[in-house]
């Protein structure tokens, strides 16, 4: 692979992981012996069957890489091709090859509605978690709290946030915490007509049911469509029995993690079975 082509795909890595192209598949030669069509650091990069650039070494090898590639691209999950280029593929050339086919993508953003309290303290655990953290607010002293150093401030009111998010994700994730009842209404109305994940919204159940019967009326007295509800979670986060800002971060971030992973959140510990086991009396 030339220079050229080097430099075409590292350029895309970048776009990808600064998220100005989606999630891609990278695909690289990490072994190779005999007379293998392609060296060690070869590398391809899929973004789908019609949008792939640099070359693993064509034919078979490569073909069988760009199948590796769409399943990968699927799943997230990385997987190795290991080939015998003429037992496995019947290419003349012979030899062998071992490509790493791995899924790259922009770091996961979180757009923070409300610098409070328990704003400030979901920023710093959102941080640490990996988040890329946006924080919007109309308060300029909040927003020039310590707890927003590692994350990217926005003077907005709650119904602008949409307004300064240039390119929407549906990997994105919200969370809405401002200071008022009407300025969540008017904060979750906004957001959930974006591409999202996950919409968490802090508060009682009691203003839930209200706040939410309000939002679907006005939708209706507009004459607009009822939005798609299905991805919002409120009241946010799990019954984990705190009540600090910093024991409802960690509430909320648990729930959030659980959403992204497909986790259960349920308890895993399994000293009570090993303690009974351990009482067995052995075979």
């Amino acid at each position: 692979m030339g220079a050229g082509f080097e430099i075409e795909v590292a350029e895309a890595v970048v776009d990808v992981l600064r998220g100005r192209r989606p999630a891609a598949v990278m695909a690289t030669v990490v072994g190779r012996g005999g007379s293998a069509p392609q060296v060690l650091g070869a590398k391809l990069l899929y973004f789908g069957a019609a949008d792939v650039l640099g070359t693993v070494g064509g034919g078979a090898i490569e073909q069988a890489v760009l199948d590796a590639c769409e399943t990968v691209l699927k799943s997230g999950r990385p997987q190795t091709v290991a080939k015998d280029l003429m037992r496995d593929l019947g290419m003349c050339c012979g030899g062998q090859m071992e490509v790493f086919v791995e899924r790259i993508q922009a770091q996961l953003r979180l757009h923070l509605v409300g610098a409070g309290h328990v704003g400030q303290a979901v920023a710093q655990v959102a941080v640490v978690a990996g988040y890329e953290v946006h924080v919007y607010d109309d308060r300029d002293d909040l927003l020039e709290h310590s707890a927003f150093v590692g994350s990217t401030v926005h003077c907005a009111e709650a119904d602008e946030t949409s307004k300064h998010i240039t390119a929407a994700d549906p990997r994105d994730a919200f969370l809405i915490m401002t200071r008022d009842h009407l300025l969540d209404e008017r904060a979750l109305a906004d957001v959930v007509q974006l591409p999202h994940a996950y919409i968490g919204m802090i508060g009682s159940r009691r203003k839930v049911y209200r706040l939410l019967a309000r939002m679907m009326r006005r939708f209706d007295e507009r004459g607009k469509a009822r939005p798609d509800m299905s991805k919002v979670r409120a009241p946010i986060g799990l019954d984990l029995g705190g009540r600090a800002p910093g024991e409802i971060a960690v509430s909320v971030l648990a729930e959030l993690l659980a959403t992204r992973h497909g986790g259960t959140a349920r308890k895993m510990s399994v000293v009570a079975e090993a303690v009974a086991k351990a009482g067995e009396p052995a075979a």
